[in-house]
Order: structure tokens, then C-alpha cells, then sequence
């Protein structure tokens, strides 16, 4: 049902749920038939869960640089970083574009530079479920397709994803991976059911005195998972990936899913208050956030300051997002295993250290938006 669905809204072809997004990439990747060190292009200021299933899938992560003005794949440095690699022997072959926080990438420079080197263009749809660019759905323009549904994006399961695809080759292969993939154990599948009753009913109504506590013990009882497992930061594969999306976390994503226009309207609603009350204030605002068709999973903004400001505002239990601190986050991922080299995107590792990004989600009323933002008016400088 998930699946048909999901197929029908962005009207492809093929759709294959999976129990995570790095599910899906690994699916994706494993069915392109590409050769062990060929090359995934990639973007900095991201989560270690992109570049690790290339790592998974036998083939070697290229990083590009982004841009400081929507947080994108920069196409200049893409060319740049291909063209380079062609003439020191490397194999590049695919361009995972990442659509970050919900603001569509330069998709026509991406698609000609893709188009011209002959490289097969991914979409990482994962903060991005219903943007658009210039007017057509972000998870059509590739050959395929990824998105997440784990507990920070657009809708959630706590953990899930989707693969999508119009070429029926690749459709066929994915179906393959999937079945052979089988399904989580039952006590995962427990664990992820109980994190939505023991965070909305223990640990957020109480957050402010102690139920931030709360939380790390219940994660560190393994009654709640974590969103990244200890081994992603060093590069390793967990035992719960690849499988299969259950069908009790696909009925959490499809009930979600019914609801994805009306929670993408308050994100948008949301980030344009923000940046009312943020401009002509210490905060930079990139301008092509307001390009129409921006669904702003959060609401990213720059300062010299960030690391600090998301310090006081967690004092002051204000749950202000350290997305990213790290070229490849979290901040604790060895990036010599995910294979990063510092120095290699100096944009997005500047970003990393002066941006911090605002709550959108529907449970953000305009009054607690209002708190955060006259709470960073106070605190700039």
C-alpha cells in the first residue's frame, strides 16, 4: 500500500520500501552493476549515512564541495572534482545529489554536468519528501531515488525508506535485493514501536527537567534506538541493514504520508516567520531559500557564532539543531573511514562551523518559533 502510494504521488514507476534510508542507497547502488572502486561523487556537510553504503557497496566516496548559499552540491566543484579524477586514473560514475534540509539542488547544472560525463545521477531525497524544482517533484529527475522516514524528516516511522526508480531493469533488480533482504527481527521492530509512546508520553512533556535524561537512558537500555549506531561512525555496516521495511512501521509511514501536504504547509509556514523575524539581524540568511517550491525540514541559518548560540539554547531547553557539526555527521564520525580528508570542501567545513538550523515540524507552534528567535536576537552579537 506504501508503496503504490508513494508511487502514485511522485508518479514513477517503481517504488521499494526498505527499513532505512542507507537501505535504500545500498539497493540502489548494488543494483547499478558497477565495478568494485568505481567512484560515487558525493557532497560534504553530510551524514555519514550517505557516503557509508557507498563504502558498503564495495565503491569508493568522492566528496564535493557545496555551496554557501543553499547548503547544495556546488555543480562548479562537481565538474572540477570529475575532471580531476578522470585524469588521475579514478572510475567515476555516479552523483548522489543531496536536496539539504528540504531546499531543491541546482538540478539543471547537475543534470548537464551528468549528462556530459556520462555519470548516473542519484537523488538523496531525505529532508526533501514533496519539494519541488521549477515546478516537478525532487526524486524524478534521476535514474533514481532515495528517501528517509526516520525520525527527524518529513514524515517518520523511526526508521524507514524508499528506492525509486522509472527504468524497469533496475526496478527488477531492486525487487530482487529487496526480497532477498527479508525483514528486521521482531524485538527491532518492537524497539522502534515503542519509541514514539515513550518519547510523546515520558520524555518531551518533561523534557525540560529531566526527561533529556530520560532518553539517553532508555537509549542506552537499548529500550530506544539511536538514530546512528556506533559502527556507522567508524565506517561499519550494523547487523539490522539492509532489510525490508515491516509492516507495522509501513502502516506509522503511510498514516504520516496522508498527512505530508499539511505538514509541509507549516514547515513553509513556520520558515517564513523566521525569516521575518531574522532578517536584518546578525544571521545570514541565504537568499535561494525562498525559492518557491522549498519545503525547509529545518530552518538553516549562518553565524560566526553557531556552536556557541546552540550551546546557550539547549541551556535554556531550546532544541535548536547542530546539523552538521562535522563535514560528515555526527561529529564523532572518523572521517578517515567514510573517507573524507579535511581541507578537500573548505565551504562545508566552514559551514559546519557557523551554521545552526530551526524546528519546523508541525508540532512548532508560531509561539514557540517566536521564543527561539527572540532568544537568538538576544544572544547575537
Amino acid at each position: 500500500m506504501l508503496e503504490n502510494k508513494f508511487q502514485k504521488y511522485l508518479g514513477v514507476k517503481y517504488a521499494f520500501a526498505f527499513n532505512s534510508g542507507r537501505s535504500a542507497l545500498l539497493a540502489i547502488l548494488q543494483s547499478l552493476g558497477l565495478q568494485q572502486g568505481d567512484e560515487v561523487l558525493l557532497q560534504a556537510f553530510t551524514c555519514n549515512a550517505v557516503p557509508n553504503p557507498v563504502i558498503w557497496a564495495g565503491l569508493k566516496p568522492v566528496y564535493v564541495d557545496c555551496r554557501e548559499d543553499d547548503f547544495n552540491i556546488d555543480p562548479v566543484d562537481l565538474e572540477k572534482k570529475v575532471i580531476l579524477r578522470q585524469a588521475q586514473g579514478g572510475h567515476p560514475k555516479v552523483v548522489i545529489v543531496q536536496h539539504t534540509f528540504g531546499l531543491a539542488a541546482d538540478m539543471d547544472r547537475v543534470m548537464k554536468i551528468c549528462s556530459r560525463r556520462n555519470l548516473i545521477l542519484i537523488e538523496d531525497c531525505a529532508h526533501a519528501l514533496g519539494a519541488t524544482y521549477k515546478g516537478k517533484k525532487v526524486g524524478t529527475f534521476g535514474k533514481a531515488a532515495f528517501f528517509s522516514f526516520s525520525r527527524d524528516k518529513v514524515i517518520s516511522c523511526v526508521y524507514g525508506g524508499m528506492a525509486t526508480t522509472n527504468d524497469p531493469a533496475l526496478a527488477e533488480r531492486l525487487g530482487g535485493f529487496q526480497e532477498r533482504s527479508g525483514y528486521p527481527s521482531l524485538s527491532w521492530i518492537v524497539q522502534q514501536l515503542l519509541h514514539p509512546v515513550v518519547m510523546n508520553l515520558k520524555i518531551l512533556p518533561f523534557y525540560a527537567v529531566g526527561g533529556k535524561y530520560l532518553l539517553v537512558i532508555a537509549q542506552w537500555l537499548h529500550i530506544l534506538s539511536k538514530a546512528v549506531h556506533w559502527k556507522e561512525k567508524r565506517g561499519r555496516m550494523p547487523g539490522y541493514f539492509p532489510r525490508r521495511l515491516p509492516n507495522a512501521l509501513a502502516i506509522l509511514a503511510l498514516h504520516q504520508f496522508k498527512k505530508l501536504d499539511r505538514f509541509n504547509q507549516h514547515r513553509k509556514e513556520i520558515a517564513d516567520f523566521y525569516a521575518r523575524e531574522l532578517r536584518d539581524t546578525q544571521y545570514q540568511i541565504p537568499d535561494t531559500k525562498y525559492q518557491e517550491g522549498n519545503i525547509f525540514l529545518r530552518f538553516s541559518v549562518i553565524h560566526p557564532d553557531a556552536h556557541e548560540i546552540i550551546k546557550k539554547a539547549w541551556r535554556n531547553n531550546l532544541l535548536i539543531g547542530d546539523w552538521y557539526t562535522s563535514p560528515v555527521a555526527p561529529h564523532d564520525t572518523r572521517l578517515d573511514a567514510v573517507g573524507y580528508s579535511m581541507g578537500s570542501c573548505p565551504v562545508a567545513e566552514k559551514l559546519s562551523q557557523e551554521t545552526l538550523n530551526l524546528p519546523t515540524h508541525i508540532r512548532i507552534s508560531k509561539k514557540e518559533a517566536d521564543q527561539i528567535t527572540q532568544f537568538l536576537k538576544s544572544v547575537a552579537t
